[in-house]
């Protein structure tokens, strides 16, 4: 797990050179062009919110209404929705999962524009799909994903803002700002604050996390990422959804991880915060800002929030691994788990 933690900027920089720049600004032009109606994404686990990020940048950028399909509707109760005007994408590490292969295959029957986005080109996921993106992640070697996760954010962010560009090609200021990625990620991963913090949190009985907008796939993956290394039992919420009830479980036996960035999600938790701090609540945020009461904080880079989820689950991926170690665990051999989890 350390070892494919540390290949991530080099993930970016391979998939930010010429090669799959063109491959996936291939695949966006021929989804502009069809121009679809709405959007629909499938996936599971950690793909299920490089997906959900990629919902919100479809509605804040392209203006397309998006969600995220229950493959069960489709594979145990047969259900057969009209997606005659959709595009429907795939998300998954392997390509392995009957289920989501499923989807594509009923979507693509019902006449709609179907797009697999993988790590493994020659997967059942890419081959019943219309068009395939191949997220350039290589071998990863630990069960809990790590930067094939960062690589899916990465590769659909490229396509949705090529769709958005109308032929498939980013803009020149996108693509700089892009090119920055690589080091930025070499600057956050080179902090030592997760392994401190680890030290703090290994006898937490549970843990909360919590972001808005484009932040909020961020606490969702971070929480799986606990779970599954040190079997830590880890809610995520919508820093708006937190206020509506679950913030009553808050106190300060549990420890709260608050992504908080720039821009209008980042604001937003801003107010969330001093709600945590009258409960007393443990809180350690991610940004690149101290924000007054919190008791300590995860530090990325300043960069625009559309991009900010790229660097923000990088510390929280260092954490999780240095907490299962400091609890004894083994993140490499997590129990009861594989690396390709097949679903029906």
């Amino acid at each position: 797990m350390a070892a494919d933690i540390a290949e991530q900027p080099a993930g970016y920089a391979r998939l930010l050179e010429t090669g799959p720049v063109a491959a996936i600004a291939e695949v966006a032009a021929v989804i502009a062009a069809r121009s679809p109606r709405h959007v629909v994404f499938t996936a599971r686990g950690t793909s299920d919110h490089a997906a959900l990020y990629a919902a919100y940048l479809t509605e804040i950028r392209l203006g397309l209404p998006a969600g995220l399909a229950s493959p069960s509707a489709i594979t145990l109760f047969g259900a057969r929705p009209d997606l005659s005007d959709a595009l429907v994408v795939g998300v998954s590490q392997s390509g392995g999962s009957a289920d989501l292969a499923e989807v594509l295959r009923v979507a693509r029957a019902a006449g709609a524009l179907t797009v697999a986005v993988t790590n493994a080109p020659s997967s059942p996921l890419a081959g019943i799909a219309e068009l395939s993106v191949d997220v350039c992640a290589g071998h990863e070697r630990a069960v809990a994903a790590t930067k094939t996760y960062t690589a899916e954010l990465l590769a659909l962010l490229m396509l949705i803002e090529g769709v958005r560009a109308g032929d498939g090609v980013l803009p020149a200021a996108e693509r700089a700002a892009l090119d920055t990625l690589p080091g930025l990620a070499e600057r956050t991963l080179a902090d030592r604050t997760p392994a401190q913090l680890a030290h703090r949190y290994r006898f937490a009985a549970r843990l909360v996390t919590t972001g808005r907008g484009y932040a909020y796939p961020t606490a969702r993956e971070a929480a799986l990422k606990l779970m599954e290394t040190s079997y830590l039992p880890a809610l995520a919420f919508s820093g708006a959804d937190l206020l509506h009830g679950p913030l009553a479980m808050t106190d300060p036996d549990v420890p709260v991880l608050a992504v908080v960035g720039s821009g209008p999600g980042g604001d937003s938790m801003r107010e969330v915060l001093p709600r945590l701090g009258e409960r007393g609540a443990d809180v350690v945020t991610v940004g690149s800002a101290d924000i007054a009461g919190a008791t300590a904080r995860l530090g990325v880079p300043e960069i625009d929030e559309r991009y900010a989820p790229l660097l923000d689950i990088l510390p929280l991926q260092q954490l999780a691994l240095a907490l299962a170690l400091a609890r004894g665990e083994d993140p490499d051999a997590p129990r009861g788990l594989k690396k390709v989890t097949t679903t029906l």
